[in-house]
């Protein structure tokens, strides 16, 4: 997502450990482009918090009490859409990771990562972009890939071919580019077309497949079989 004006990124730092939240709003607000609005000890408090401060991103634990990471991201994005998501946690674990990219989160960071790794992927995420560990992604969409062509149900058979069919040939070639992991930079660069017209195909493959970003729209193509396990 876009910030909502040129002032600083309005963060909110969710975990259930204070010293944790404390050591993150020291390192972030050493950054002079990010402003620490808020904090929250659990999903619940979470929640309260976007309402009050209508942040541009929220920092999200996975393990907490009274509602978790992963409950709490679905909640913010059905009620506050615009507002980014990314999940800071110790679990190295593609599953965990995977839940949080169908919840909504547009990244996933480990949380002994520097400050400066941590830094970059707050802003890729405020700039639109998606921010996963690279590792656990190939991983993960190997595991996928090869899990769907065993376990995909015949009955999606319609709905891929429906969204095959709304599907044109170059936003096909800019979807296989973003199951690479290319940046839209690097897309225009390969395809050479410009920045604002990768953004234009980006934006007509979210509406399509009807998601938010590109980790989600990698992994519904994987789901419904728009892209193969070949194409890895």
């Amino acid at each position: 997502m876009e910030k909502k004006s040129d002032r600083p990124a309005r963060l909110v730092i969710v975990d259930d450990h204070d010293l944790v939240r404390a050591g993150l709003r020291a390192m972030l607000s050493a950054e002079p482009d990010f402003e620490v609005v808020g904090e929250a000890s659990d999903g619940q408090e979470a929640l309260a918090v976007c309402r009050r401060e209508d942040p541009d991103l929220v920092l999200m634990d996975v393990r907490m009490p009274r509602m978790d990471g992963l409950s709490a991201t679905r909640a913010i994005k059905q009620r506050y859409p615009r507002t980014s998501v990314l999940i800071l946690t110790v679990h190295e674990n593609q599953d965990y990771m995977l839940e949080a990219i169908r919840a909504g989160a547009s990244g996933y960071v480990l949380k002994d990562s520097p400050q400066e790794q941590l830094a970059t992927a707050i802003r890729k995420v405020l700039d639109g972009e998606v921010s996963l560990n690279r590792r656990l992604t190939t991983s993960l969409l190997q595991q996928l890939a090869k899990s769907t062509e065993i376990t995909r149900p015949v009955d999606l058979n319609p709905e891929r071919e429906r969204i095959k069919e709304l599907l044109t040939p170059r936003e096909m070639e800019v979807l296989g580019l973003l199951m690479k992991g290319y940046t839209n930079p690097k897309i225009a660069e390969t395809l050479y077309i410009s920045l604002g017209t990768v953004k234009n195909h980006v934006e007509h493959i979210f509406a399509k497949l009807e998601v938010s970003d590109r980790t989600q729209a990698v992994v519904k193509a994987f789901e419904l079989g728009i892209i193969s396990p070949s194409e890895l």
